[in-house]
């Protein structure tokens, strides 16, 4: 039985530091020291943060010490600041804060010995230093709420500020199986959590919107009628774009640059001799914003001996429902994506978006209470590979013509964490002469796309795509690359807002102009200017 009371007597009820009601006398927690020379200012102060610090013995990963056992109260929000389509205060305890239907394994959490070796991957952590957002500080949090800590506005932050970006599972030698606890998690909070009026209104909003490939193709014609009228433009200019509620200002800077979209037939036949049939996953915001990439996928899959089944009936995958918390919409999106496929008979189905990816290899693990499905599930699973996976596994016959250029191949988190692809789409570009890769700094973490992750939680979003853009910058590249058009938006709108663009691509693009010889010059102003790159906008007037 859910019980909700109108105050929180757990974890989050600690004052703010600075709010009345917070000690004067609390000793502030100062950065770590080992690592600086005698005598060096220490950094900002930050009394929240006590509890968990004395139990560490620093906030720095430098200084993370081992086997930690939190004391109580430990789990109050100290960042973030609720607006008005944020996560407000509403006071809520539900207990017992987890249902019977898959809460987080007990025995998964019990394999997290504390080391502190996931700290330095952690965006949040990274960004603010605190031990509740980060892997193990949630793993606790999970804990806690099994051993009868109430579900309250403080923990469902601390979660909800999660990327799910898995950097923490490449991290971890103990092989903590953080993808799992989260994602059983997150559908809980959905469940058990009432979430206030206009932040529930917002989710819906996003939801019932970016998993139905139909009605953003309804989309097109006006948003593109709106970035033809240059409005967007004007009304940065007049400074009236920041009045909006900053998730809607963060969906509308997002919205790539659209153009005329190419028809892909429902088969292509293989050049040449053929090697292979197999299924395009178009996806949903790939297929209605990104259809160049898909079009590229369909050409380079066909050079490379393939015949390609691109479904005209196919629709969402599950992964931005279920990467939610959204459980029963994702796995009704996962049943229709399995049957489309088994119908088309292909081979493989190849994925270009590494969200996607990472979610289709995960259906068995979803469909596992249903006996009908959990074996048709496995059965795609296997079958399922992103792009770069495939060509690298079948092995490339098509010729590549030069593009001598530099490029700053970013990772996305799904493919490189979740699905552990990493060397294949490097080992691609490395196949192209003239192609020059350059390593960027800080590549673990996430540029803050996430998903919707930069749409609910556009501040910390901003903060990690500023990071990574300069990262990205610092290479000198002539383009940037990338696996997901997530990361594609985030990154190219970041750099944009910055007065910094810069050409962005995708591996699969790369490799299908280098097959069909296109100039070097054509295609960087494609990828700095042409369907799918993020809008030129005037600065904002001073506030």
């Amino acid at each position: 039985m859910t019980e909700i009371t109108p105050g929180s007597t757990g974890h989050g009820d600690s004052p703010p530091p600075g709010s009345p009601g917070a000690s004067a006398n609390v000793n502030p927690v100062r950065d770590g020291q080992r690592d600086l020379p005698d005598g060096a200012v220490t950094g900002a102060q930050r009394a929240a943060d006590q509890a968990p610090a004395e139990v560490v013995g620093a906030r720095r990963p430098l200084d993370i010490g081992q086997d930690i056992d939190l004391p109580a109260g430990t789990g109050a929000a100290t960042v973030g600041t609720p607006t008005l389509l944020g996560l407000p205060m509403t006071r809520q305890a539900v207990q017992p804060a987890f249902d019977e239907h898959h809460p987080p394994d007990p025995a998964l959490i019990g394999d997290c010995v504390h080391c502190g070796f996931c700290l330095p991957t952690c965006p949040t952590y990274v960004l603010w230093g605190e031990e509740m957002d980060s892997p193990r500080g949630r793993i606790y949090l999970m804990k806690e709420a099994l051993e009868g800590e109430p579900l309250d506005d403080s923990m469902v932050r601390h979660f909800d500020q999660c990327l799910g970006c898995m950097a923490c599972v490449t991290a971890c030698p103990s092989g903590v199986q953080y993808d799992k606890l989260i994602e059983a998690t997150r559908p809980q909070i959905e469940r058990r959590y009432e979430r206030s009026r206009s932040e529930k209104l917002y989710r819906d909003l996003i939801y019932n919107l970016f998993p139905y490939p139909k009605r953003l193709r309804a989309l097109r014609g006006p948003l593109r009628a709106y970035q033809a009228s240059r409005l967007g433009s004007l009304l940065t200019r007049a400074g009236l774009m920041r009045k909006l509620p900053a998730p809607l200002q963060a969906m509308e800077s997002l919205a790539p640059k659209l153009g005329p979209v190419e028809r892909i037939p429902e088969r292509t036949p293989a050049v040449g001799e053929r090697r292979a049939v197999v299924g395009l996953l178009a996806g949903c915001v790939q297929g209605t914003f990104f259809p160049d990439v898909n079009a590229a996928t369909v050409r380079v899959l066909a050079a490379e001996g393939c015949d390609v089944i691109a479904p005209r009936r196919q629709g969402c995958c599950g992964a931005l429902p279920g990467h939610g918390g959204r459980e029963q919409q994702a796995l009704d999106f996962a049943k229709r994506t399995i049957e489309t496929f088994e119908q088309a008979g292909v081979d493989y189905v190849v994925v270009n978006a590494a969200g996607c990816g990472s979610n289709i290899k995960e259906y068995g693990h979803q469909l596992r209470d249903e006996p009908e499905w959990a074996e048709r599930a496995e059965t795609l699973a296997r079958k399922s590979r992103d792009i770069s996976e495939f060509v690298v596994e079948m092995g490339p016959v098509a010729e590549r013509h030069p593009l001598p250029m530099t490029v700053a191949y970013q990772d996305a988190c799904h493919l490189a964490h979740a699905q552990g692809i990493r060397e294949e789409p490097r080992r691609l570009l490395r196949g192209i002469p003239g192609v020059e890769l350059k390593a960027l700094t800080e590549a673990e973490l996430c540029c803050g796309s996430a998903g919707t992750y930069n749409m609910l939680q556009p501040e910390p979003a901003r903060e990690l795509g500023e990071r990574k853009a300069a990262a990205v910058l610092a290479t000198g590249a002539d383009l940037m690359v990338t696996a997901n058009p997530g990361c594609w938006m985030q990154v190219a709108t970041t750099l944009a807002r910055m007065g910094k663009r810069m050409p962005v691509a995708h591996t699969v693009q790369v490799l299908d102009a280098s097959i069909r010889g296109v100039p070097v010059e054509d295609v960087l102003e494609h990828a700095l200017s042409g369907p799918g790159t993020a809008l030129a906008r005037p600065a904002a007037p001073a506030r």
